[in-house]
């Protein structure tokens, strides 16, 4: 993922973070959902987000909620959709 989309993607997730009230800084590996930071409400915007920003389409991927969990964990499964 290049540092242009990086930036895209953390500035998106500091933004849902707000919304629910969460001002804590984001680290790359931080939990964002199993941690209860985020809620599902959120992953379906995040999903509709990484869908639009990225051209990721999640409806022929397997999903589980450690491969959206932390910004690292996103920008990998970009990166390897891309």
């Amino acid at each position: 993922m290049n540092p242009e989309a990086t930036h895209k993607l953390r500035a998106y997730l500091q933004e849902a973070l707000q919304q629910h009230g969460d001002t804590q800084e984001l680290a790359d590996d931080d939990s964002l959902f199993l941690s209860g930071r985020l809620d599902s409400f959120s992953m379906m915007n995040l999903i509709l987000f990484l869908e639009t920003a990225f051209s990721l389409t999640f409806s022929d991927l397997e999903f589980e909620v450690e491969k959206v969990d932390s910004l690292n964990a996103i920008a990998a499964l970009v990166h390897a959709k891309s």
